[in-house]
């Protein structure tokens, strides 16, 4: 896909010469002139953690500068908004936008808010959520971990990667639409929990496309899929709606900076992101993991998480997770 760049003319006495005009940084040196940090807000060895390590490797060769990845997990993927919020809006500090992070002022307090304190940069993808147990377990189904949970009361274990995850909330009306009650176990990330699953320390697990290399080699059952059609991957899979549940959920995810990056500054992070995305390594990546591109640029991102928070505020509001609710 070709990429527009922004031109100035020098007029001169024999001809007109276009140029590229760099980003500016506050000091007036070019950006990037330094290393750019990308806070990831899962633990290292995830699937997410992999793909953005990959994309951060693949963008710096576009900018020009290395961009280094910096995990901070924990607290349901929210704890890099407090990064950002005391980041300079130079460019040079960036994260990646996970859906939680929308959702979590609705559900506590917190001294942060998503779209005040962030300069949006791009979409890139969204993920497909899984329902998983271990193939040995005896749950080979729905109605058979329902069956589970019905005989034995607040006795079934269901790993997700945190409290107020979108895994999280996916069980809770699942569950709750039948009346049932489960015992939460939350990890920090993906790689953790579905070690978990496989390992029967917990009866089943829900989580994004992380799971795929699991379920690949056997180590878990895939029982359904929270996505609005059949994964490509998993054809045999049914979705939650198909089996009378209709509960979908992507978790489309960007990345974004401090509030007041300066728009220059925005638009060559947006390029090189862009290429980055785009990339066939790149985009093999994700395939690894059922994901596509799912690009969206700063203007159509930032519209897109200014609708995702109002929408979370209706989700959490339906469910009763609302501060003091």
């Amino acid at each position: 896909m070709a990429m527009k760049r922004r031109t100035f003319i020098v007029s001169g006495a024999a001809a007109a010469i276009a140029l590229p005009m760099p980003a500016r940084a506050q000091d007036g040196d070019a950006f990037p002139s330094k290393p750019i940090t990308l806070w990831v807000p899962w633990p290292a060895g995830g699937a997410t953690d992999g793909t953005l390590r990959l994309l951060a490797d693949i963008a710096g060769r576009h900018l020009g500068q290395r961009v280094l990845t910096e995990n901070r997990a924990g607290a349901g993927g929210t704890l890099v908004m407090p990064v950002l919020q005391g980041a300079a809006p130079d460019g040079y500090t960036i994260a990646q936008m996970p859906q939680p992070v929308f959702r979590a002022p609705w559900m506590q307090k917190v001294l942060w808010d998503p779209i005040r304190d962030t300069t949006p940069i791009l979409q890139l993808s969204g993920v497909t959520f899984g329902l998983l147990t271990h193939p040995g377990n005896g749950i080979k189904t729905l109605d058979d971990m329902f069956a589970f949970a019905r005989t034995h009361p607040s006795a079934l274990t269901v790993a997700t990667n945190g409290v107020g995850t979108t895994p999280h909330l996916l069980m809770d009306q699942l569950m709750s639409s039948k009346g049932l009650t489960y015992v939460h176990v939350p990890y920090k990330g993906t790689a953790e929990q579905m070690l978990a699953v496989a390992a029967g320390n917990v009866d089943v697990g829900v989580n994004a496309s992380g799971f795929a290399p699991h379920v690949e080699n056997g180590k878990l059952r895939l029982m359904a899929v929270f996505s609005e059609q059949r994964s490509k991957r998993w054809p045999q899979t049914p979705t939650m709606t198909e089996l009378g549940f209709p509960l979908a959920a992507t978790s489309p995810y960007g990345l974004a900076g401090p509030k007041g990056i300066p728009p220059a500054i925005v638009r060559t992070l947006h390029d090189g992101f862009k290429a980055a995305l785009f990339d066939p390594l790149h985009v093999a990546e994700l395939d690894k993991f059922d994901q596509t591109p799912d690009y969206l640029d700063s203007a159509a991102y930032g519209r897109a998480m200014k609708q995702a928070f109002a929408d979370e505020k209706r989700n959490v509001e339906r469910l009763g997770l609302n501060k003091g609710g």
